[in-house]
């Protein structure tokens, strides 16, 4: 049997071609493919991946037994009803499409369901309960309720931090010191005053100058860590309630560049504080693979095909 998975995001596209033992057929790539940045270029890199994973397979589409779809910018019904034709046209015989968040989430655990969060320049919140109901949230900004403890949410704390320290609106902070120097200042002064003159805006390197203040102890930095790390938790608990899935034993997956370089365990120790209140036979865990192997998986899934242990350990070894 062959199983077709497809990571397409906003840089690039991943596509992966394994037998129902998990060993590796084929392997392709493309750029970008969320549709939202460009229709008839998003279907192009996605074919353009996919066509090379069958080549190296000496596979054609017909011989696929099923092919999942992980895809940035399945955010909404309306997009929804742009990527059913698209990847209907693409001529995969059985095949299924969902967000890129649900594939992570995927990779994350051995379990068809579960929950997942994602912390990396923005913010996502998904989860698919053992009916295989599925909700997801955020990744549309502030206005929207989403932001807290992303990235570029982290980074313009900082430079809050280190201005109200520096006024004396917030407690002495170490960001003081850290937050100008990340920023390419000798001052915290120098920095607000280009800020109001020139309209300079904080770095998104600030996100790690607040795990490196953490680690020093600053309390000004745990403070906000564990504020950021509790809305996440609360984001997820949000759709736990919604699928019913209080009383279920699941992981919670997190993946993003914020959890995965966060140097310190304030943020997600405030998530599994947070979690354990709605679930508490809820994990935790990171994800450690590719999501493209997550599409495989959720292929896998939907043709009803078991995953057993020794598949689950050979798909969780491949190297993309």
């Amino acid at each position: 049997m062959l199983f077709l998975g497809i990571d397409a995001g906003g840089s690039k596209t991943h596509a992966l071609l394994t037998d129902e033992n998990g060993r590796v057929l084929g392997r392709g790539s493309g750029g970008n493919g969320n549709h939202q940045t460009a229709f008839q270029a998003a279907r192009t890199e996605i074919d353009r991946a996919c066509s090379e994973a069958l080549r190296q397979a000496g596979a054609t589409k017909e011989e696929i037994d099923f092919a999942y779809f992980g895809l940035a910018g399945a955010d909404r019904e309306p997009d929804y009803a742009i990527l059913r034709p698209m990847i209907h046209s693409l001529d995969f015989p059985r095949h299924a499409i969902a967000c890129d968040t649900m594939i992570g989430m995927r990779a994350g655990t051995r379990q068809s369901y579960g929950a997942v969060i994602i912390s990396g320049t923005g913010f996502n919140a998904a989860a698919r309960n053992a009916n295989g109901e599925e909700l997801q949230y955020g990744g549309f900004g502030y206005l929207f309720g989403d932001g807290q403890g992303s990235g570029s949410d982290l980074a313009i704390h900082a430079f809050r931090a280190a201005v109200r320290s520096w006024e004396g609106r917030e407690e002495p902070s170490v960001l003081t010191e850290l937050v100008p120097r990340q920023m390419g200042y000798t001052s915290v002064l120098e920095m607000y005053e280009d800020a109001l003159d020139n309209g300079i805006q904080p770095s998104r390197t600030l996100s790690q100058t607040m795990f490196e203040a953490a680690a020093l102890g600053d309390l000004v930095a745990i403070r906000i860590l564990e504020e950021a790390g509790h809305e996440h938790g609360n984001a997820v608990n949000a759709l736990i309630r919604r699928l019913g899935m209080e009383h279920d034993s699941f992981d919670v997956v997190l993946t993003g560049s914020v959890f995965a370089k966060g140097g310190t365990p304030h943020m997600i120790n405030a998530v599994k504080a947070a979690v354990a209140k709605v679930a508490p036979h809820a994990n935790l865990a990171k994800l450690t693979i590719d999501p493209v192997i997550g599409a495989v998986m959720s292929a896998m899934d939907s043709s009803g095909i078991p995953i057993s242990a020794e598949t689950d350990v050979a798909l969780r070894q491949i190297a993309f």
